[in-house]
C-alpha cells in the first residue's frame, strides 16, 4: 500500500517582531552615534565601532540580545578604550540613553498591521521573537498587534530547533509554516533549516551579528520588498 502523503499547504505564519512589524535598529544606531560623540577624545568612531562589536559579539551568551546588554557592551567598550579612565558623566549617560530607548513608543512599521489582520483568519498567526522578556512584553503590548497572534514565543536563540517545536506546538509543523522576518540569520536561515518557508524583508542595513548567506533553498526563500506584498504570497503557496 502506498502511504498517503501529508498535504504540504501552508497553515502557519510566524512573524519576528524588531525591525518586521515595528522599528528597533534606527533607536540602536542613533545611540550608537551618541556614544561615538562622547567617547571622540579617546578613539574615532569606526575603531569605537570595531570595539563595541566585539563587546557585543563576547556578551550575547551572558546578556542575551537587546537594549541591556548593548548598553552594557557600550560601558565595558568604554572602559577599555579610555583604559579605565571614562568620566563617570559619560557613563550616567549611556545609561540615560538605554533607559530612553527602553521607555520609546512603538512605532509600526508600514502595511504591519493591515498585513496581519488579513492573514489572522485564515492561518495560525505566531510571534517569535528574540530579546529581553520584559521589553518585548512592553513593545507587544504597545503595538496593539497581541491580539491577532495565537501565540507568541519570546526566545534566547532562533534555532532549527526552537522553529521546530514552535511549529509543532503550535501549528502544523515546520513543513506548512512560513517565518517572516528582517534577519537572514535568525528568521530566514534557520526557518527553512527546520523544513518551513522562509520571507526576507530587509528593514535597513542589516546589523553585523544577523547578516548570513542567503540560503540556497529557492523553492522554500522569497525576499520581498515590504510587508504588504505577504498577503498575494501566501495566497499562492496556500
Amino acid at each position: 500500500m502506498t502511504k498517503r502523503r501529508k498535504p504540504q499547504n501552508l497553515t502557519t505564519i510566524a512573524f519576528d517582531a524588531d525591525d518586521t512589524l515595528w522599528q528597533n535598529e534606527r533607536f540602536f544606531r542613533i545611540t550608537q552615534e551618541r556614544f561615538a560623540e562622547l567617547l571622540a577624545d579617546f578613539a574615532p568612531a569606526d575603531h569605537l565601532e570595531e570595539r563595541l562589536l566585539a563587546a557585543e559579539t563576547r556578551n550575547i551568551g551572558h546578556y542575551g540580545f537587546g537594549i541591556k546588554g548593548f548598553v552594557l557592551s557600550m560601558i565595558e567598550t568604554a572602559i577599555e578604550v579610555t583604559e579605565e579612565r571614562v568620566p563617570a558623566a559619560v557613563i550616567a549617560e549611556l545609561m540615560a540613553a538605554g533607559r530612553e530607548m527602553l521607555r520609546h513608543p512603538i512605532e509600526l512599521l508600514p502595511h504591519a498591521r493591515e498585513t496581519v489582520e488579513a492573514l489572522a483568519p485564515s492561518h495560525h498567526i505566531l510571534l517569535i521573537t528574540k530579546g529581553d522578556l520584559l521589553d518585548q512584553e512592553r513593545k507587544l503590548a504597545q503595538s496593539g498587534l497581541g491580539d491577532l497572534f495565537d501565540w507568541v514565543e519570546i526566545v534566547s536563540h532562533k534555532t532549527p530547533e526552537v522553529y521546530t517545536r514552535v511549529f509543532e506546538r503550535h501549528g502544523d509543523g515546520a513543513a506548512r509554516a512560513m517565518m517572516v522576518g528582517d534577519s537572514m540569520r535568525s528568521d530566514v536561515v534557520p526557518a527553512i533549516a527546520a523544513g518551513g518557508w522562509g520571507v526576507h524583508i530587509p528593514n535597513g542595513p542589516a546589523w553585523e551579528l544577523e547578516k548570513a548567506a542567503t540560503p540556497d533553498q529557492p523553492e522554500r526563500f522569497v525576499e520581498m520588498p515590504s510587508l504588504a506584498d505577504l498577503p498575494d504570497l501566501v495566497h499562492r503557496l496556500g
